[in-house]
């Protein structure tokens, strides 16, 4: 057998997360510029390429695959893709295969997706005001998102929305969210906003609203049952009684998630960031296309592994963003 990826902080990598693309139709706010300059497509690494690479992974013990971009429904033929990686479910090598999505393409390839053996997506989506949404989004029209959910779940796929949560904007929307989640048996996952991108320190701190905050806001309403369950991810899991709804928080500033980490991200041109919150990579580009070979390209994975840090720095405390990234999270892949 192949040695499994261990870094060395004796975490089994079992979670690979790839960004297609850093291309996008929305302009979050919190995401990317809304000028935003994209690479060249001679930089990106072709559908051919990201195989060969999800590939390595996968025969390294990879065993969960999410798709990110950017929106990477928005990469030309990226269903050529899926359906490549639909083999290595049929193998069983790979237990999952899953993205990450902003809705709005879902309507034109939920059941392409189905077909490729997806049965999970997560769905981004901040609000369900659609005046809010166009602002958060800049170029999004919330009524293609709550298309895509109908699409999604007519085919069959399991929806779970990811929220940001945003201080002063959709603070008045928890309860409201929520109810309109538990009505279409969606999950839903809260995420602290991290500090990624030149899009000006002084509004994350605006923005920051701690979710031991929001959790308490729960707390009022509803009757919260710690759950046990870990995925080896950052979020941590409550039930809410009365509805029987799993609710998720993603705390990288309030509580580090870090000790249990077992993913690391690869972009569109074929750097791989071993924690999202740090700046260190490795290029796995240079070796994928320097042979046809993959000696060289798995020593280059297994060196980068043993680059893993402990856990990253994100940090607003003192009232000032620490750790703050110098790329934009569509780069790296949400």
């Amino acid at each position: 057998m192949t040695a499994p990826l261990i870094d060395p902080f004796q975490r089994a990598i079992s979670y690979l997360r790839v960004s297609v693309t850093d291309r996008c139709d929305f302009r979050c706010v919190y995401c990317m510029a809304e000028d935003m300059t994209f690479l060249p497509k001679r930089d990106l690494l072709t559908l051919e390429e990201l195989d060969r690479l999800c590939s390595q992974f996968v025969a390294l013990g990879v065993e969960k695959l999410r798709i990110t971009g950017g929106e990477p429904l928005v990469r030309r033929d990226i269903m050529t893709f899926f359906r490549a990686m639909g083999r290595h479910l049929d193998s069983g090598q790979l237990k999952e295969l899953t993205l990450t999505t902003n809705g709005s393409q879902l309507h034109r390839f939920a059941d392409d997706l189905y077909a490729c053996g997806v049965r999970r997506v997560n769905i981004s989506l901040d609000t369900i005001d659609a005046d809010k949404f166009a602002q958060i989004t800049r170029w999004g029209r919330l009524e293609n998102v709550l298309r895509g959910i109908d699409a999604a779940q007519k085919a069959g796929l399991r929806v779970k929305i990811n929220a940001v949560a945003l201080k002063g904007v959709n603070e008045d929307e928890l309860l409201p969210i929520t109810q309109w989640c538990a009505a279409r048996d969606m999950d839903l996952t809260w995420i602290e906003v991290m500090p990624m991108g030149d899009l000006g320190n002084e509004d994350r701190l605006d923005q920051y609203w701690a979710l031991s905050d929001l959790r308490k806001a729960y707390g009022a309403h509803y009757t919260l049952t710690e759950l046990s369950e870990r995925t080896g991810g950052p979020a941590r899991y409550v039930r809410l009684e009365e509805t029987g709804q799993k609710i998720g928080f993603i705390t990288p500033l309030s509580h580090n998630f870090c000790e249990s980490c077992n993913r690391v991200r690869l972009t569109c041109t074929g750097q791989l960031y071993m924690c999202l919150g740090q700046e260190d990579m490795a290029d796995l580009r240079a070796p994928l296309r320097a042979s046809a070979e993959n000696a060289e390209l798995e020593d280059a994975i297994r060196r980068a592994i043993t680059l893993k840090p402990k856990g990253h720095d994100f940090d607003y405390s003192r009232q000032e963003v620490g750790g703050q990234m110098s790329r934009h999270m569509s780069h790296t892949g949400g």
